[in-house]
Formats: structure tokens, C-alpha cells, sequence
């Protein structure tokens, strides 16, 4: 079985932890591994023979690919061009399975941030879906809902035996009435955005559901790249797989999903999978209470405190902090909103940001300027580029640096620094075996992320 794991989502509902360009998927929420990395190792048994393929956003791609060489993983990246919703990244990764493969596979689909840790018992439920897949269903995988939430879709459910069921409708997030008919109701499901079936059943469903995805997906290439064509992907429909193929088809069932499953949608869901202390409360960081019940507060590093509140979510991270009622953080999603309209740099980045080679710190910024502190971590090294709007200085506070500036090679220690010119050829580097630190100071008329030419790179972004 092959697998295809959407991984190109904002996780906009659990700002300011996620941000644009470093989502959800990204980030360490529960235990060691990030959501993305937790995916895949899920799927290392009911894989092992095929291949786990990611599409992602071309701005998360380098960050995929580098969570996939931390686990080791071998999965293929599919970067799209722009976000157009599940629908055209389904098509799109199944048009390279079938360019790899002249069996009709087995393909399950699902979201890279959803965690599962019953890993058992998700191996098992795949499993017992695989008679149906094999009868040329598309299967769906359904939640046994425990209490009435209204931030999921649901599943009507018919006939059907062993946990497996034929889908009468998908049903639109409800209201508080109706998902509390809907539990009592019992033949209702939450939608686990999960499916499973073979390359020739979906593609011809796409085909006759989705015609004008179908006929832009017939020429893809991808025998020398493997990013869509932005020619490609600008003429499909912005449009969720639900509605292009799952609400059409008539071959739809569902497969009750036998383990845990919490897809950490909102600042809510985190808070119920965190262990609580006697008053209720979940807290993580540099955090002091009092009197305090049923809420979750989070501080990255400034001192938090909190007295006489009951309820709420209070989140800080460098540049941000966020505080809602903990019945209400589905409403993230409107702030981030706003930050999105009146185009404020906290909804894209976090001041630190994580790189293969080590990270940085954005320390101030203003008209024409930047300043950062970099880490680079033992014998590692940044891509050899240039700038065509900005120079920098360097100043080395801890470690030593190899510096390439136009070919010639410059060793400085603490305290020394060099100045990078205006289109120069250049990169940092730390062939030693301690961390290197500088920091770093950008002028220029225009100082951004993507003002940087790469000519040679270890980890693959040139």
C-alpha cells in the first residue's frame, strides 16, 4: 500500500505557536516528533513495501524534506505551487504513483497533522478496510463521536457489518442542537479526513466526478522534477476532496477508525490531550497560577502569570500572545484572519526560525534594517548565495566561522567580523566541532526571506 500524507496546511487555529511558513505539521505538539514525522513513522509497517509520497506547499518543502532526514525516512516531497485544497494535491500525488508503478496499488490518504498513538489499532483498522478497498470501494474512515463537537464534519452512515458501513451523506460542521441529535442518533461519525482505495478507483473517480482536475493532471511529468507545474496547477478549482469526489461517488463506505484519533484542530483539542494537574489545568513553560481551573497556559520564555481565571487559553510565544475562552479557540482562525488583512509579519514567521543547518533569531527590524542572531551547528553549513538588495556584517560571538566571500576563504574567532557586500557570493560555514554564533546585520532597500540566490546547497534548496 501506498501512501499519500497531506502536509501543506497553516494549522491558522492554533496561532501564535503556528505560523504560514511553519505550521502545525511542523511542530512538536505531543512527545518527541513533530505531527508530520509521527505521520510517517504510523505508516512504517502498512508501507513498508511502497512508498510514503508528501505534497506540500513549495514554502514547506525544505523543512519536509528535512523532518523526513531526521527519521530517516525516504518518502518523496511533491511540492504544489499555491494552495488549492485537498482535491488537486490528491490528483496530483496519485498521477505520480501511477508514473511509478504499473500495479494497480492500494493508496491510503490522509493529513499529516492528526495524532494517532495507538498505532496498533490504526494498523489493524487499515487492515480490515482492505476487503472493501479490494471491491472497489473508496473508503472512508469515521470517528465514533464522544461528545456533540461542532468543529468536525460528519458521516452518515447506512447498512453495514464489521464496522464498516455504506455512507448515505457527509454533513457540514453542525450547531450544538444537531450535533447533540447527531450523537444520540448514533449512525452519525465524525470525519476523520482519512481515505483509503486503489489508484484505478480514484483516479476514475476524479475522472467522472472531477473532470476538469482529471484532464490537468493526464500530462504531468515527473521524471526530472518534482515540483507541479505552476502552469498546471493555477487552472484546478480551489476545491476540498470531500466535495469533488466523496459527495458524488456512489461507491463510498466507511470503516470505523479503532483507534485514538485527535486532529489538534484547535487550542482546545491540545488542551484535552494534555495531562491536567488537580485544578484542571495544563501548564507548560515559564508559567505561575493562582487560583486558576480547566485552562491551559503556555509560555515559550517570557514569565507568565496568572491569577483569579477559569477556562481560558493563554498562549505566549516571542513576538506574540494570545489569550481566548477555551470554549471560543476555534476563533484563532478570525485573528489570524485579521493579522492575514492587514498583512502583519507575526502570522508568517516566529522570531527564532529552524533550519537544517541550526536557526536564527530576528532580534529588531525596521526601515531598511535587520538584525539576527545566527546558530550554526557543528560542521554544518549555509547554502552559497548572494543578495541582489541587501549586504551584510557579521560579527562572531561564540565559535569560529568559516567564511567564502567571491572564492577566497576568511577564518574568524570571537570578536571578529566581515563586512558581505551587495551581490557578493558568500556563505557561512561551521566545520568545527562547537556551535558557531554571530550575529548578523542587514541593510538594504528591500529585506526579505526571498532575496537570496542559492548556487550550491548541502541541503537541496538550490
Amino acid at each position: 500500500m501506498y501512501s499519500i500524507i497531506l502536509a501543506g496546511g497553516s494549522g491558522s487555529r492554533l496561532w501564535p505557536l503556528s505560523r504560514d511558513l511553519y505550521p502545525k505539521q511542523l511542530i512538536s505538539l505531543h512527545g518527541q516528533y513533530s505531527l508530520l514525522q509521527n505521520t510517517c513513522k504510523r505508516l512504517e509497517n502498512i508501507t513498508a513495501n511502497a512508498q510514503n509520497v508528501l505534497i506540500t506547499n513549495i514554502k514547506h518543502a525544505n523543512d519536509v524534506k528535512f523532518q523526513l532526514r531526521q527519521i530517516q525516512n525516504n518518502g518523496i516531497v511533491l511540492s504544489e505551487p499555491m494552495g488549492k485544497n485537498t482535491a488537486p494535491a490528491i490528483a496530483c500525488a496519485l498521477a505520480y504513483i501511477k508514473s511509478i508503478s504499473d500495479k494497480d496499488e492500494s493508496v491510503i490518504i490522509l493529513p499529516s497533522d492528526h495524532l494517532i498513538q495507538d498505532i496498533k489499532a490504526f494498523e489493524d483498522t487499515v487492515r480490515n478496510a482492505v476487503p472493501a478497498i479490494e471491491k472497489g470501494n473508496i473508503v472512508t474512515f469515521g470517528i465514533k463521536p464522544s461528545y456533540p463537537e461542532t468543529g468536525y464534519g460528519y458521516i452518515k452512515t447506512g447498512e453495514g457489518n464489521n464496522n464498516c458501513y455504506k455512507v448515505e451523506k457527509f454533513v457540514e460542521k453542525p450547531d450544538y442542537d444537531t450535533a447533540q441529535q447527531y450523537l444520540r442518533d448514533g449512525c452519525y461519525y465524525w470525519n476523520s479526513g482519512i481515505f483509503a482505495g486503489k489508484i484505478s478507483v480514484l483516479q476514475d473517480a476524479f475522472k467522472t466526478n472531477a473532470p476538469d482536475i482529471y484532464k490537468n493532471i493526464e500530462n504531468l511529468d515527473f521524471t526530472e522534477n518534482l515540483s507541479i507545474p505552476y502552469s498546471v496547477y493555477e487552472k484546478m478549482p480551489e476545491i476540498s476532496f470531500d466535495y469533488a469526489v466523496m459527495e458524488k461517488t456512489d461507491n463510498a463506505v466507511m470503516c470505523v477508525l479503532q483507534s485514538d484519533w485527535n486532529d489538534l484542530g484547535s487550542w482546545q483539542s491540545v488542551y484535552e490531550l494534555k495531562e491536567k494537574d488537580k485544578d484542571g489545568n495544563v501548564t507548560e513553560g515559564n508559567v505561575i497560577v493562582n487560583d486558576l481551573k480547566n485552562s491551559l497556559i503556555y509560555s515559550s520564555k517570557k514569565l507568565v502569570a496568572v491569577s483569579g481565571l477559569e477556562d481560558i487559553i493563554l498562549v505566549e510565544t516571542e513576538d506574540a500572545v494570545m489569550a481566548c475562552k477555551k470554549d471560543k479557540s476555534q476563533d484563532v482562525k478570525k485573528l489570524y484572519e485579521r493579522l492575514e488583512e492587514e498583512n502583519k509579519d507575526a502570522r508568517l514567521i516566529h522570531k527564532t526560525v529552524f533550519r537544517p543547518w541550526g536557526y536564527y533569531t530576528c532580534l529588531a527590524q525596521g526601515s531598511g534594517y535587520l538584525t539576527k542572531i545566527i546558530s550554526v551547528s557543528p560542521k554544518q553549513k549555509l547554502s552559497i548565495q548572494s543578495h541582489n538588495h541587501r549586504s551584510e556584517h557579521w560579527v562572531v560571538l561564540e565559535g569560529k566561522a568559516l567564511v567564502i566571500l567571491d572564492g577566497q576563504k576568511h577564518n574568524l574567532e570571537a570578536g571578529q567580523s566581515i563586512d558581505i557586500p551587495l551581490k557578493a557570493i558568500h556563505s557561512l560555514q561551521n566545520p568545527y566541532n562547537e556551535e558557531l554564533r554571530i550575529i548578523e546585520v542587514q541593510k538594504g532597500d528591500y529585506i526579505s526571506e526571498d532575496d537570496i540566490i542559492r548556487y550550491e546547497d548541502a541541503y537541496g534548496r538550490v
